[in-house]
């Protein structure tokens, strides 16, 4: 449950229009709901501004139902990230009556309704189009966090004059996530180029001696460039999330 919908019941209830017994149904859920194989944490929005997302590998479909059922119940958006196509159908037949959407590309499943006044700027850039699912997984978490995104694809190292015949629009960022695979050396040449945070991302792209994204997230830890922040070996969702937090500040 997020603070708006705190407030609301506490003016309800303060104007008189809600029983004490109804406030106390409204927010039974907090601090969490327990369904046994799952504790969700409902109290994430209002302690976090953005509700819990699911991770769905290793999860059933019919336990990732009954998570996000829960959490929308709390939350005006709710990800489901990693997704299967299968899922989401489960997932959009259950919840009738809210929107649900997936995003093929970012393997996400969004419930309700990303904000549409969204604000500042953040600029995810891939090195190839490979970096691509997981790009889109950062830029979708920072849009339903509020974020204004755009996106700057495959300009890679190879060649290095297509980023750069982009300086404009680095320079206009708040934030720049920038995604990339092979030996991981964007993000160094951006923040090179930069006065704002650089979130670096390595992905699972390469061949055998990136060893699934090691040599690139080893790279990026080394960047001789100050500014780079580096989150996980394909974490999307940590990336759009981190850059969503630095742009509302």
């Amino acid at each position: 449950m997020d603070r708006g919908k705190v407030e609301q019941v506490l003016r309800e209830l303060k104007a008189g229009r809600l029983a004490i017994g109804e406030a106390m149904d409204r927010l039974r859920a907090l601090p969490y709901e327990d369904l046994g194989f799952a504790k969700t944490d409902t109290h994430r929005p209002l302690r976090r501004g953005f509700p819990e997302a699911v991770y769905c590998p290793g999860k059933t479909d019919a336990q990732i139902v009954e998570i996000v059922r829960r959490l929308a119940a709390n939350s005006d958006v709710v990800l489901a990230t990693h997704a299967e196509a299968r899922t989401y159908e489960k997932v959009r037949t259950a919840l009738r009556g809210k929107s649900v959407v997936y995003d093929e590309t970012a393997r996400m499943i969004v419930v309700g309704e990303i904000p549409k006044g969204r604000k500042g700027l953040v600029l995810v850039i891939t090195g190839g189009t490979s970096d691509a699912p997981v790009a889109e997984e950062a830029a979708m978490t920072a849009e339903a966090m509020g974020a204004r995104v755009e996106r700057l694809t495959d300009v890679g190292i190879a060649g290095v004059h297509r980023l750069l015949s982009h300086r404009q629009t680095l320079e206009r960022a708040k934030v720049l996530i920038v995604v990339a695979g092979m030996e991981g050396a964007l993000p160094s040449v951006v923040s090179g180029l930069v006065d704002r945070p650089v979130i670096a991302v390595p992905t699972s792209v390469g061949y055998g001696a990136s060893f699934d994204g090691l040599a690139a997230l080893l790279a990026m830890l080394n960047a001789c460039s100050p500014g780079v922040a580096v989150v996980n070996i394909d974490n999307g969702f940590g990336a759009g999330y981190l850059a969503a937090t630095i742009n509302a500040g």
